[in-house]
């Protein structure tokens, strides 16, 4: 190669890392933090939910942008798991723990391990029993969602009607869902909860134990589901028996493959959340307490309910 060449190779690889290096000292001025490479560590109770995915994807996109790095462990629906979990992020010394508690109660040993570690604690999706060892809550308006669910169920049933609900009765988040359902259909006397079972929002449990339910032979019009893989199970389920007609069945989330089964007429509703945003938000909070800002205790997302009528596809 000539010299000549070759000296005009160097020149241009100069100037570009001249000007990679410009931008990256222009972000890390703009950048309250300076230099550091903030790191945050998050525990949800199941990966296996794209729900979660894309609430990781929110804060994961926003912490980045702060040159901070992002350590998102799956506890798998295990109580015990998700406390080793939030030990070994203490062990890193990360400067914040997002945590999607599996078992709003029973997390308490792994809030006060990380109150004496010092590390603030952003809760999502789900609260803890423990607020006050916890620095912000960030959660979709859960109460609401199930209570959207059970007007347009009144409506549909005309007060009247035999209704499954299947719930998942340690995660806070899924319970305040049913309830605001339950005490929304308990003004109708007509309208009564002929079984309940537990799913912990899984999809293969959901299809087993409604499979249950529907060969029981008891009169199902309606099933309340505390999200939207608990939803496609029970679908599942009645497609397995040939007996999902006229059944109304509603769900929690917004995903995606449940809005393609709202358009295919076979979920009635979902009360839908937005992940990405409390993600963004949660992230955002995080940042301004290590600024030493100030933040909300608790901060509610609301929810929308989608069905046939506004469906748009994601």
């Amino acid at each position: 190669m000539p010299k000549k060449t070759i000296v005009t190779i160097l020149i241009i690889l100069m100037v570009l890392f001249t000007g990679v290096l410009c931008v990256y000292l222009s972000f890390i001025k703009d950048s309250p933090f300076g230099e550091k490479r903030l790191k945050f560590g998050a525990t949800y109770m199941n990966m296996n939910n794209p729900y979660f995915v894309k609430l990781n994807e929110g804060i994961k996109k926003t912490v980045e942008s702060q040159n901070g790095k992002l350590i998102a462990l799956d506890a798998q629906l295990e109580a015990s798991k998700q406390i080793s979990q939030v030990d070994d992020l203490i062990a890193q010394k990360v400067d914040v723990i997002f945590l999607n508690p599996v078992d709003w109660n029973g997390i308490k040993p792994a809030l006060i391990a990380a109150k004496k570690a010092k590390i603030p604690v952003i809760v999502v999706d789900s609260p803890v029993f423990n607020d006050d060892l916890v620095d912000c809550t960030i959660v979709s308006q859960n109460y609401n969602a199930g209570v959207l669910c059970a007007n347009d169920l009144v409506a549909k049933l005309k007060g009247k009607g035999n209704v499954v609900v299947i719930e998942h009765p340690t995660a806070k988040s899924a319970i305040q869902r049913i309830e605001g359902f339950e005490d929304t259909i308990k003004k109708y006397s007509e309208i009564k909860v002929v079984a309940r079972e537990s799913s912990n929002g899984q999809l293969e449990l959901s299809m087993e134990v409604m499979d249950a339910i529907i060969k029981s032979n008891v009169n199902i019009d309606a099933v309340m589901c505390l999200n939207d893989p608990t939803a496609l199970g029970v679908i599942a389920a009645f497609e397995n028996t040939k007996k999902n007609d006229n059944v109304y069945i509603y769900g929690v989330d917004g995903a995606a493959d449940a809005l393609a089964m709202i358009g295919k007429g076979k979920l009635t509703a979902t009360a839908a959340q937005f992940p990405d945003m409390i993600g963004k938000i949660a992230a955002e909070t995080a940042l301004k307490r290590l600024e030493g800002v100030k933040v909300d205790k608790y901060i509610d997302v609301p929810v929308e309910l989608i069905n046939k009528l506004n469906l748009v596809y994601p």
